[in-house]
């Protein structure tokens, strides 16, 4: 990827953890990443990198002043929308029924961020770039291919998502996925959206990150023998062969080696 992110796109994605130098080593390990823990002037935010390019952020869960939180929040990966004025888009959250949960806040000159909660309680990060865009690369062994909002009321998403940012949503055409609904931007499907029905009691509407690997059983083993776990095991499905996983301290991801091109 070179230059920004059209507005819209998921663009970037972090992790934010009570053990950062774990969660570094699992992934690191598991994806064929590098990082280490970020200087203490940057709340040791690790930008981890494949081929020397970004793909993901890794942060350890604290307060604003640094201490540690009590009780300790879920980890969980957020997925970071681009826009190109974030604070135009924060002013019309509230009026979809959304709800602003941090931000807006400069990052140094990389750009500005905040967090939001759509109307069905799905979190999800906003990203206006400065000198950094976001994932450097995508598509590949160990790197973000797709992002999916999981929400109990397509229509309310659909409705909010194309509100607030130049998105629009359609029903996927795909065989086999039957009900499946496409984030679009100038008609090109840049993730998804299916509904939390279709899954065991007790899980919140989130948006979960999927990774391209080239051998999902292969990737579905190392994760367990470093202490993750197995949240759906490895199935075939319309988009190629998927699994869903979870690393040691609980964050949960997809992993797939697509059958067509995303």
């Amino acid at each position: 990827m070179s230059g920004p992110y059209k507005p819209g796109t998921p663009c970037w994605i972090d992790l934010m953890v009570p053990d950062q130098q774990a969660a570094l080593d699992f992934y690191c390990d598991l994806f064929g990443w590098q990082g280490e823990v970020g200087p203490a002037e940057q709340g040791g935010y690790s930008v981890c990198t494949l081929k020397g390019k970004p793909v993901a952020g890794i942060m350890k869960a604290s307060n604003p002043d640094g201490t540690v939180p009590d009780p300790m929040p879920p980890t969980v990966w957020t997925t970071y929308l681009s826009t190109d004025n974030i604070d135009g888009t924060l002013k019309s959250i509230g009026d979809s029924g959304g709800t602003v949960m941090m931000g807006p806040m400069d990052v140094m000159d990389l750009g500005r961020m905040a967090v939001i909660a759509d109307p069905t309680g799905a979190v999800v990060g906003l990203w206006q770039p400065g000198t950094f865009d976001g994932a450097g690369i995508v598509n590949e062994h160990g790197a973000l291919i797709w992002n999916e909002l999981v929400t109990p009321d397509l229509a309310a998403a659909s409705a909010f998502y194309s509100s607030v940012l130049p998105v629009t949503t359609a029903r996927s055409d795909m065989p086999g996925a039957d009900g499946y609904v496409e984030f679009k931007v100038d008609d090109r499907a840049v993730g998804g959206m299916m509904d939390l029905s279709s899954l065991p009691p007790g899980v919140p509407p989130h948006w979960q990150p999927y990774f391209h690997v080239d051998a999902v059983d292969e990737v579905q083993a190392a994760a367990v023998r470093a202490g993750g776990s197995v949240l759906a095991p490895a199935f075939d499905m319309a988009a190629g062969r998927m699994a869903v996983l979870a690393d040691p301290q609980g964050g949960a991801f997809s992993v797939i080696t697509a059958s067509m091109p995303q």
